[in-house]
């Protein structure tokens, strides 16, 4: 397999972890939505987890997305 081949591959199973992301949000911020409808004055002492919870899953996201461009941008050989 050409060197340069295998790095795109590479870089485009990199990006997956975006996929992940993406997911978790959808996930985290569905079961808020869904726990502050039910208990609406519970819902304002929930919400520092849930940027929490943001923050994380979009630095875990934006993780993936930098190993690919460095995948992507190494010279090979």
């Amino acid at each position: 397999m050409d060197p340069v081949s295998a790095k795109y591959i590479g870089a485009g199973l990199a990006t997956m972890g975006l996929i992940g992301a993406g997911v978790g949000l959808g996930v985290l911020f569905g079961n808020y939505l869904a726990s502050a409808i039910r208990n609406p004055s519970a819902a304002a002492s929930q919400q520092p987890m849930l940027f929490l919870g943001l923050a994380l899953t979009e630095a875990l996201g934006i993780f993936a997305l930098v190993m690919a461009f460095i995948i992507l941008f190494v010279k090979v050989g």
